[in-house]
């Protein structure tokens, strides 16, 4: 069964969905029959590669919120972190464009380790308080999984894969998903936002059982019908 996960290094959301679905596959039966990709999707591609206010001020700015209200707002999905084991850390991060990610999490992809590096990420993001457009962090974080390095700065210099970014965020238009994260089984079902690990249990089961061959009623000689040789 093929899982796409639409979502953003930058996203608070994400890592928290990340986490809640990763408990519900834990959980799901035929678990070793998933095959989880992650898709890019850029909440803000036009912020700056370098951005020197807060986290806090970023989000004033971008939503039209006060200061005082976007720190309300974190103190309620650093709560939410801690619940699923996470340390957001709001103080420290360190706004920064996604998209340099994205390209490393799509090379990723191709060596195997992209699971692996989006955890990485995210984490720097999060809980480290590390600038995740920094060219030597993705490089730091992309080589530990076992991506040579300098196929990362290859892919920095060249952004030769901005375009399978762009292709993911135009895939996510025509799904209609319209913010992250997105969770796509099969490209049958899909579920919005950071559900509940129990909420993607289920949809785990409904796509799985989808797969399912068709059910023949009554005996295999009942009833007349047309084949490639012919109707009997």
């Amino acid at each position: 069964m093929q899982v796409e996960i639409w979502s953003d290094v930058a996203c608070p959301w994400c890592y928290i969905g990340k986490r809640r679905f990763e408990e519900a596959l834990a959980r799901f039966e035929h678990r070793d029959d998933v095959e989880v990709t992650y898709r890019s999707y850029q909440l803000d591609p036009t912020l700056p590669e370098h951005y020197d206010g807060t986290e806090a001020e970023y989000l004033a700015t971008r939503k039209g919120v006060s200061v005082e209200q976007a720190e309300q707002m974190f103190a309620h999905v650093a709560q939410q972190a801690r619940s699923v084991g996470l340390s957001y850390d709001f103080d420290a991060l360190v706004v920064a464009n996604s998209m340099r990610a994205h390209q490393i999490l799509h090379l990723a992809k191709e060596y195997g380790v992209q699971a692996e590096v989006k955890e990485a990420l995210l984490a720097a993001h999060f809980e480290q308080g590390r600038d995740i457009g920094d060219a030597s962090l993705l490089e730091c974080v992309a080589s530990a999984e076992g991506v040579p390095a300098e196929a990362v700065r290859e892919e920095l210099a060249t952004g030769s894969r901005i375009p399978s970014v762009q292709q993911d965020t135009a895939e996510a238009r025509a799904l209609g998903i319209q913010g992250v994260p997105t969770v796509v089984l099969d490209r049958r079902y899909a579920v919005s936002g950071a559900q509940p690990a129990e909420v993607f249990l289920d949809a785990l089961t409904q796509a799985y059982a989808a797969q399912a061959p068709l059910q023949t009623v009554g005996a295999p000689t009942d009833g007349e019908v047309c084949g490639p040789d012919g109707c009997a």
